[in-house]
């Protein structure tokens, strides 16, 4: 079994407090696609997306709880990777490790374009590219500072958005509870889930629609999965945690109440406020507006656009913080372990993998670039690499996780767990997967079926294409690299 090689000289600071990775966790999971992607994934399958989430949720959070029972034994910063390489194979955590910084890489190219739009609402007469420029200085410059400084940057990032989906809870249970008329004529009520256009599963399982796309509950579970990505990032945070064994657990138990709360309550009380049928279409002005405009709008307060334009360029903010957060990790394990160049590996004298910071804000700048001069190109096929890649990173992690489990059965565990066998290794891990004899097959299927799943969907479809290629891609690099090193 290929083993990494341990970290020798300066490491990383373990200053993150629990406080900063509660609300790490949680605002890796909120983000643009809640506030503004939810409109397509409601127009898929209707009221019944509640039970979308929580079938997606309940996936998400098992392939966490995989994660964290290696975390919590052996936290180490790269987190999959680094267990990848240790539990599988060297090349393993080499694609492991490259994979989700190229996802990081893509979904950081995406935010950075679009923060233009956001600014130019105040400030039309602001080129996109120098938002784009000054937000991507900043957040770099703010990593460069240490980690306890990135915490902060992320702690307030998600009080901003969490703060946002309360009012809009708060202000649409009042309407529903007084059952007040809204400004589309229909009286608030969570009724409306089982009367309004069809009902509460008004596209079936599956269904080919008229206009030649396929709907339904199925067919939004899509959507739904990637947008909680984000919420591994619990396991990069692990090696920088002041007491991991207490605060990645109580991080990754709270997911499934954030789902419910910020999930399935917030578009519960969207649905019951604003018909499902009218969400994500165009308004009397021809906009397609966000769902939390809609709702805000419903209860009378018309400075609702100005408000999530506000909160949106935060949620941006907070995705390009935490993308270059995982991804100077990343690189900095990678380095450790032998697949990527030592120089990645270098820490500053505050502990910061200032390397890793500065040559991921230097790549993101350049996919910037290329989405300003190409983004047809960049959106139809480099956004369709970083959706595949979420569903690989999953995967391997579910793999590494029986890996290790095996490991640990044989008495090659981590830390106090090295020597014990057998059963009895497997009941002093402190933070088991649930099930875990067949919870990973369970995920591993679901997630088979959610690539299947793609193939029925014009916006995916490519997705699916470019991930064997990605793979080849990697596993070829992973080749020439070990070659360059034999020669």
């Amino acid at each position: 079994m290929d083993r990494p090689k341990e970290s020798q000289g300066k490491n990383l600071r373990k200053t993150l407090k629990n406080r900063h990775i509660q609300l790490i966790s949680l605002g890796g999971a909120i983000g643009t696609g809640l506030f503004y992607g939810s409109g397509e994934s409601i127009s898929l399958a209707g009221p019944a997306i509640i039970i979308a989430y929580l079938i997606g949720g309940l996936a998400i959070f098992m392939i966490v709880r995989a994660m964290s029972e290696m975390s919590v034994e052996d936290p180490k910063s790269g987190a999959f990777s680094y267990y990848a390489t240790r539990y599988w194979s060297k090349r393993a955590g080499f694609v492991s490790g490259w994979n989700y910084w190229m996802n990081y890489v893509l979904v950081s190219m995406v935010e950075l374009s679009v923060v233009g739009t956001f600014v130019n609402f105040w400030f039309p007469a602001i080129p996109a590219w120098v938002s784009a420029a000054f937000f991507l200085v900043v957040i770099t410059a703010a990593n460069l500072m240490g980690v306890s400084k990135f915490g902060e940057f992320e702690f307030w990032f998600a009080i901003i958005k969490i703060a946002a989906i309360v009012a809009m809870i708060i202000g649409g249970l009042a309407v529903v509870v007084m059952a007040l008329p809204t400004a589309n004529g229909l009286r608030a009520s969570f009724a409306n889930w089982f009367t309004v256009g069809g009902g509460f599963l008004p596209n079936g399982l599956m269904r080919h629609g008229a206009n030649g796309q396929w709907t339904g509950l199925l067919m939004s579970l899509a959507v739904v999965m990637f947008s909680f990505g984000g919420t591994e990032l619990i396991g990069i945070t692990a090696g920088e945690a002041s007491d991991p064994r207490r605060t990645i657990p109580k991080a990754t138990n709270a997911i499934i109440w954030r789902i419910l709360v910020f999930y399935i309550l917030t578009l519960g009380v969207i649905m019951a406020v604003v018909p499902w049928n009218a969400i994500g279409k165009p308004n009397a002005q021809g906009m397609v507006v966000s769902p939390f405009v809609q709702i805000f709008d419903s209860v009378g307060v018309h400075a609702a656009a100005g408000i999530l334009n506000f909160v949106c360029l935060t949620a941006v903010m907070s995705v390009y913080n935490s993308a270059l957060y995982s991804n100077s990790r990343m690189l900095f394990s990678l380095a450790r372990q032998g697949n990527a160049p030592k120089y990645l590996g270098r820490l500053s004298k505050g502990g910061v993998p200032y390397a890793g910071v500065l040559t991921s804000a230097c790549i993101i700048a350049l996919a910037v670039v290329v989405v300003f001069l190409w983004p047809q190109f960049a959106f139809n096929y480099l956004m369709s690499i970083a959706t595949i890649s979420a569903i690989i990173n999953w995967s391997m992690i579910m793999v590494t996780e029986m890996l290790f489990r095996r490991a640990v059965a044989r008495g090659e565990g981590p830390g106090d767990l090295a020597g014990k066998t057998g059963e009895s290794a497997l009941d002093t891990l402190h933070f088991k997967l649930p099930f875990a004899r067949v919870t990973p097959w369970a995920v591993l299927a679901f997630l088979a079926m959610i690539v299947v799943l793609m193939c029925f969907s014009s916006s995916y479809r490519v997705a699916v294409i470019a991930g064997p290629i990605w793979l080849i891609v990697l596993l070829v690099a992973y080749q020439l690299t070990q070659r360059h090193r034999r020669d």
